[in-house]
Formats: C-alpha cells, structure tokens, sequence
C-alpha cells in the first residue's frame, strides 16, 4: 500500500500551514477583548479635551477650572502685566522659556496653565509673591506673570497644556 505523504508532501505543509493559520486568528480573536478593555471609557474620552468661553473672565482677572481632574488658571492679563513678563531677561530664569513661548500668537492677553506647582503639585495662589504672579504658600515658589518660576523649591515654570482658540474667545484644551 503506497503512502499518501510521501506522494505529495505538498499536502501535509499545506496542513499545517492552514492549522497555524486558524490556530493564530483563534488567538487573536480570544486576546483581543482583553486588550480591547483597556481603551479609555467614554467618560474619560469626554474629558480628553474641554471648551471655555474667556470672555467671561474680566482683564485682570483669572479663573480656575477643571479639565483632566486638574485645576486650570485662565487668565486675562493686563497689558502692564504682558510688559512686565516681555521684559524679564532669560538669565533671571530657573526654567528659561519666552512669555510668547507660553501664550499663543494673537491672543497674548490670555495665559492658560495647569495650575500646580511644579514643587510638590500644590495649588498657588493668584495675583501674589514677589513677583505679582501666583505663589505657592506650603513651599515658598514664587511664579511671574507669565507662570515662570523665578524664586523657591520649584524646578520649573506652571505647565502650558495643549490648546487652541476655535473663536476669537472660545479656547479648546486638551
């Protein structure tokens, strides 16, 4: 009796090239619900980015929202406090970055920053310290009017998320 195999051994890599090939879809349809489950909710993904309307916020005037669970300053700074920040050298700087760095081109009036510390993550105060920007009271960080570290235990400025302005006074972050 004549074997099969060895008549056409074509057939049996055929066999198990097949075999492997339904063997791995099986794999990756039982893995994937598992690695489907740790995209973010829809919850999250709603928070992923936010739209604020600063008009409401006065010129000199500020307010703290949330996006990401973390408190945001928006600020709407006075011309005196643009100059004040355009005006510091870069060798005063712990963390040297330009006021233009942090505002975005043709709305310069408006200062949007994560509003912790860099120290520890504390919240600062507004419109105080030795530099009429925001101070943190716990360790002694002394911000600018641009959010720019310049005395005290913090290595860097307040952090600038990632925004756009989608109007002339409606600002997207995130």
């Amino acid at each position: 009796m004549p074997d099969n195999d060895q008549k056409d051994p074509n057939r049996r890599d055929f066999l198990y090239v097949a075999s492997g090939a339904v063997g791995a879809v099986a794999v990756a349809g039982a893995v994937w619900p598992l690695i489907d489950q740790m995209n973010p909710s829809a919850a999250v993904l709603a928070l992923a980015s936010i739209e604020f309307d600063v008009s409401s916020v006065p010129e000199g005037g500020s307010v703290t929202i949330k996006w990401r669970g973390l408190p945001v300053f928006v600020r709407h700074r006075t011309e005196a406090e643009i100059e004040e920040a355009r005006a510091v050298p870069m060798s005063d700087l712990k963390d040297p970055q330009t006021d233009a760095e942090r505002v975005k081109e043709g709305h310069e009036q408006y200062l949007i920053m994560i509003a912790n510390c860099t120290h520890l993550g504390c919240v600062p105060v507004g419109e105080s310290g030795d530099f009429d920007g925001w101070f943190c009271p716990c360790h002694g960080s002394h911000y600018d009017t641009a959010g720019r570290i310049r005395k005290g235990p913090a290595p860097a400025n307040l952090v600038v998320p990632d925004y756009e302005f989608v109007s002339d006074t409606v600002v997207r972050i995130g």
